[in-house]
């Protein structure tokens, strides 16, 4: 804990009296691992990479609603110590051992829903985020959702009083960058579109900050698929913003379909991730019983035609639980983290529940639950094992990733 003290110190002091203020991440692309640094200066700051300072290149420049800079700059393998504006950063590691995953961390204010964004307690993302990084992982993937301020926060309500909102840096300073900085300043990240980085939301900001493209794109477009190699495995990060949860149109199916076409042509001697936003398949709870979720119709579609043989593990958010579905061999595992802070599925609270329903056909050992917190993954050879925990950092449950195969039981 006493570095992720010093960490935040030495933040602060970049953005100190007569210094502009910084924002620093270090993120995974398709070309590698790449700095990222927001800044209030006239020009993008020089970073060292082991101990050769360069210039860091313009990605972005003011606009309106984010009066800022955001600079770049590639970093190699095994590049040696990284530092920006005095603040150590991350650096990527070929074979990452531990893993932490979440998502849905933004504070929701809406016309119908005030999240308490001022409360610990009724916005737990800052919490979640330091509890992973006492983990020090080797990388976060982060699995969509960070913008979630539309709207004002209503006259008289203390507990988001003076919240920003609306797409602008304000808003994502305060949903994300803030809340996670000690976890920023832990690991690389890797970042997923959700659906709330949308156009009519946070889509420009998205595209601005944290899309992985070497250049900004429309918020009306859709990111690329990318690959992240992780040492035996491959992520692959594919965009399910514009998807629909309950209906299936042909356009948007082939649209899905096209996305899932690298995976026909990835190196077969490792087993594929698919990291997306909405899950594939889902479960849902009814008190103590199990149904099909029916969450999402158009990747289910496009998944009946990609191949999807060395596909190890899907990993997904949107749904505001923690849900595990095993299907055997017959298809790939679901696994689902929506629990980083956003308000939690209604009538999905402890105790978790367990069973076998049907989901989409088949049937699938099922564990879900209700509880904010991260997921925790460290290697172990051949297999993945760790497991979710939750606000007070106590193990929930259990889990392991095998070949096609995920188990998730309660931790006692």
């Amino acid at each position: 804990m006493r570095r992720l003290i010093l960490a935040l110190a030495l933040a602060t002091a970049a953005a100190g009296p007569g210094r502009a203020a910084q924002t620093a991440w270090v993120e995974m692309t398709a070309a590698g691992p790449e700095a990222r640094v927001v800044t209030d200066a006239p020009s993008c700051p020089a970073i060292t990479i082991g101990g050769r300072r360069q210039a860091m290149a313009l990605r972005t420049g003011p606009v309106p609603t984010f009066a800022n800079r955001v600079c770049v700059a590639r970093l190699p393998a095994a590049p040696g110590p990284v530092t920006v504006a005095g603040l150590a950063l991350p650096t990527a590691k070929a074979r990452p051992n531990r893993l932490v995953m979440f998502g849905d961390t933004g504070c929701r204010l809406t016309d119908k829903v005030t999240q308490h964004c001022n409360d610990p307690s009724g916005w737990p993302f800052a919490r979640v985020a330091a509890l992973a990084a006492a983990r020090r992982p080797d990388l976060v993937i982060h699995v969509g959702d960070y913008y979630y301020r539309e709207k004002p926060c209503p006259k008289g309500q203390a507990a988001c009083a003076g919240s920003p909102y609306g797409d602008k840096w304000a808003s994502w300073k305060a949903e994300l960058f803030d809340p996670a900085h000690p976890l920023l300043v832990t690991a690389p990240w890797v970042f997923t579109r959700g659906n709330h980085e949308t156009c009519p939301r946070g889509g420009a900001g998205w595209f601005r900050l944290l899309d992985a493209a070497p250049h900004p794109k429309p918020c009306s477009a859709v990111a690329d698929t990318f690959a992240v190699d992780i040492g035996a495995a491959q992520l692959y990060i594919v965009d399910s913003s514009d998807t629909d949860d309950r209906a299936a149109p042909a356009e948007l199916v082939a649209a899905f379909s096209a996305r899932l076409a690298g995976l026909a042509h990835r190196d077969t001697r490792e087993p594929a991730w698919i990291v997306t936003h909405r899950p594939f398949w889902y479960a849902a709870r009814k008190g103590r019983s199990l149904t099909d979720g029916i969450i999402n119709a158009t990747e289910r579609a496009a998944a009946l035609k990609a191949d999807m043989a060395g596909v190890e593990l899907v990993l997904s958010g949107h749904v505001h639980d923690f849900t595990s579905l095993d299907f055997g061999r017959a298809r790939p595992p679901q696994l689902i983290v929506g629990t980083g802070g956003d308000v939690l599925e209604k009538g999905d609270l402890p105790p978790p529940v367990m069973g076998v329903p049907r989901v989409d056909g088949l049937p699938a050992k099922v564990f879900s639950m209700g509880r904010f917190g991260y997921f925790l993954f460290d290697r172990r050879g051949d297999e993945w094992v760790g497991g979710f925990h939750d606000l007070s950092d106590a193990l929930i449950a259990r889990c392991r990733l095998g070949p096609r195969s995920l188990r998730c039981v309660p931790a006692q």
